[in-house]
This record gives C-alpha cells, sequence and structure tokens, in this order.
C-alpha cells in the first residue's frame, strides 16, 4: 500500500464567468465525453453506493487502486477529474479535481496503492465520468450511475440538500453554523445539551469519524431547528472524568470552540488517580447531573442527554438523584448507539433520565435522529405552553 498520507477533498470547479462548463484540457475533455473505459495507466475504480449520513446529505465516491510497479521511478503526480451530471440537469454537470502527489517508489515494490474520493448529492439520479491522469499523460477513465433515494416511510425527512444538487464533501466537521431563521410568532425555546463526546467501543483508544460526525450530528439538527433560540452546551467525557467545554446561554452553539475543545481528549492514556478512586465515574456523572438540573440562574425549557450508552459498574443512586428535587422541565436522552440489540438494556444515563421522568431515543440511523428531535421539540413545545404532552412512543 502507498506510504503518502490520505487525499484531500476534493475541489469543485468553477464555472465560466458566462455561467458555462469550466475550461479544461481538451484531452481531458475528450475521456469525459467519450464514454469508453480507459486502461493506459492501468487502474481499478470502483463507485460506492449512494449513503445517506446522519447529517441527512447522501455521500457517494469511489475507490482507487493503482499497481505501486505503475508509480515507481520518481515522485509523480496524479490528476483526478470528474463531473457528476443529475438526471434532471443534464445541461448542469458540476466538475471536482483533486491532486495527489506520489513519493518515489522503488522500481521492485509490490502490491497498489489505494484511496478514496468522495462527493455529497440530493436525492435523484445521477451520471459520473471520471478520470486519473499521471504527469506522463497516460490515463484510466471510468463512467458509472449513482441514484439516491429515501424509502417510502423516510419521504417525509428534510434532509441537507435538495434533489438533483451536487455539492463537494465536507471535511470540516466543527465549521460555523450559518444563520437559522427562528420562528417569531410563538416564544423561543431555550435548551441545554449535554453531550458525551465518546467511542461506541468504551476501551477505544480515539473517537472515530464516524463517531464524532454522528454527534456533532445530534448537536447540528438540534440547533437548526427554528423554535430554539438559545442554547446552553456541556460536552464532557466519561473515560476522563471531566468536562472538555462549556458554554452558557446564548444564540448558537459555537461549533469552531467545540472542535477546538475536543483536541484536549487523550482516551489512550490512563490516569493514575482516577484508578484509585472506586466508582470515580459513577461520583462524576452524578456530580454533573446534580450540578446541570440543580437550581441556576437560568431554567432551560428541556435539558437534553447525548452520547453512547454509558455503562458504570454503579448506576448513580437514587438518593442522589432525590435531592435534586422535582425537575420542572421535560428531560430527553439521544442515545447515540449503532448496534442496540448488542447491549439493549439501559445505561447509567438513560437510568436517571428515566427517574426523571425523561424520555429516551436510540439513535442507530440517521432517520432515528430526524424523528428524534422533530418529536423531541413538539414535546418542549407543548411543555412551554403548559399544554398536556400526549404519550408518544420512543424510537
Amino acid at each position: 500500500m502507498a506510504g503518502w498520507a490520505p487525499l484531500p477533498g476534493q475541489t469543485r470547479i468553477a464555472s465560466t464567468a458566462g455561467g458555462g462548463a469550466p475550461r479544461l484540457f481538451n484531452s481531458d475533455m475528450a475521456v469525459l465525453e467519450a464514454g469508453d473505459p480507459r486502461k493506459d495507466l492501468p487502474c481499478s475504480v470502483t463507485p460506492s453506493k449512494p449513503f445517506l449520513g446522519f447529517d441527512l446529505r447522501f455521500h457517494a465516491g469511489y475507490d482507487v487502486s493503482v499497481p505501486l510497479k505503475e508509480l515507481a521511478g520518481g515522485e509523480n503526480l496524479l490528476t483526478i477529474l470528474f463531473r457528476v451530471t443529475p438526471e434532471n440537469h443534464k445541461d448542469d454537470p458540476v466538475y471536482f479535481t483533486q491532486k495527489v502527489r506520489v513519493p518515489t517508489i522503488d522500481e521492485n515494490a509490490q502490491g497498489d496503492a489505494y484511496f478514496q474520493g468522495m462527493y455529497d448529492i440530493g436525492e435523484g439520479n445521477y451520471h459520473v465520468d471520471w478520470l486519473i491522469r499521471d504527469r506522463a499523460e497516460r490515463v484510466c477513465s471510468g463512467y458509472w450511475d449513482a441514484e439516491a433515494t429515501l424509502t417510502t416511510r423516510d419521504k417525509q425527512m428534510t434532509l441537507g440538500l435538495n434533489p438533483g444538487v451536487v455539492a463537494a464533501a465536507e471535511g470540516e466537521q466543527f465549521k460555523e453554523e450559518p444563520p437559522i431563521e427562528r420562528i417569531s410568532t410563538e416564544p423561543p425555546l431555550n435548551v441545554k445539551v449535554l453531550i458525551n463526546f465518546a467511542p461506541q467501543k468504551a476501551d477505544s483508544a480515539a473517537l472515530r469519524p464516524l463517531d464524532t460526525t454522528a454527534l456533532v450530528s445530534i448537536l447540528r439538527h438540534i440547533a437548526r431547528d427554528p423554535h430554539i433560540a438559545k442554547f446552553s452546551l456541556v460536552a464532557f467525557n466519561m473515560h476522563e472524568q471531566r468536562v472538555l467545554y462549556r458554554q452558557e446561554s446564548g444564540n448558537r452553539i459555537d461549533f469552531p470552540a467545540l472542535g477546538e475543545a475536543l483536541n484536549s481528549l487523550a482516551l489512550g492514556t490512563v490516569d493514575l488517580k482516577r484508578l484509585s478512586q472506586k466508582n470515580g465515574d459513577t461520583e462524576f456523572l452524578g456530580d454533573l447531573i446534580k450540578a446541570e438540573l440543580g437550581t441556576g440562574p437560568e431554567r432551560p425549557d428541556a435539558l437534553v442527554f447525548a452520547g453512547p450508552k454509558v455503562l458504570l459498574d454503579a448506576n448513580v443512586s437514587q438518593d442522589s438523584l432525590k435531592e435534586i428535587g422535582e425537575v420542572q422541565y421535560p428531560v430527553f436522552y439521544m442515545n447515540y448507539n449503532l448496534n442496540p440489540q448488542q447491549t439493549p438494556w439501559r445505561d447509567s444515563i438513560g437510568q436517571a433520565v428515566r427517574f426523571f421522568r425523561g424520555t429516551e431515543y436510540t439513535i442507530s440511523r440517521p432517520r432515528d435522529l430526524w424523528f428524534a428531535v422533530t418529536e423531541m421539540v413538539t414535546r418542549i413545545v407543548k411543555s412551554k405552553h403548559g399544554r398536556p404532552i400526549s404519550a408518544m412512543s420512543s424510537q
């Protein structure tokens, strides 16, 4: 396998001033237009089936392998060029490019170099014309169709991209959220979120991008709801038993600051002091719940826990939770759990939420998140306006 760094994201090529196709080398455009696979540069390109992410965008892409012997010699430069054409807008393809710098490779190198590319699409059908070219002008090309579709039961979901839209894959998970137009015909909601930034597997030494994306997507779905205008956020990690980031009541969630704070996570290290404390994790969780559900300077309209299951040797005791007193607002738990059948029992946070007569949602798929946030906000609105909350089944 090649030893160079992972590829940077694809760059969208801007259209010409008049809105026409971007200026490309005539030879590249001829390859894209031909539609006949080329193997001057031996390669294998395999398209990936579009899938819906927790960010509610369809992600599509491809995997490429090139024999190392074909890249042997001095430094090389691979240029990838492809275009994605929506079926309902065949006159408006979107072009992407990507450069891959290849280090010096031994003449006797064995195996293949592997890399991937990604792009995002809205619901619909698309055609992809793709090529890769080296400095010797050798070309490998491929062509395929891609379909992104929701099931009938998911059609009511609001996706991140409109049908027929093609966009570059978003590489920055903690970028600033664009302004949201809030509902002005009713009092805005004030929500506090306590989110455990931890991997699905408690013994994992790092947060996987999949886990981070899901947890950040939970926050973004809450942040984008037009009913909510004030946010408080407490990001913590049960493994390290500490609060990583705190944001008091504000009109937005500061995602860049949150991302910066998460850089301090050190999941692969062990604190000997924590090891010497029996049930220190239970004590930390109990203190956190008391501090955040107790009397504060400003009462939220709801409190939301989020994160993977927290399976402790001892749960927070009911006597400890009773000290908080009656909570005058609804409590929710967005339990991020990709394999709920493996751990079907309620975890320590779920036990506490149940004590306060809260509602727990299991977030295993993107649809779970969309429906959970929709139902949760409906419950908060009803609670704020003093209307009875009808029984609703959790996901």
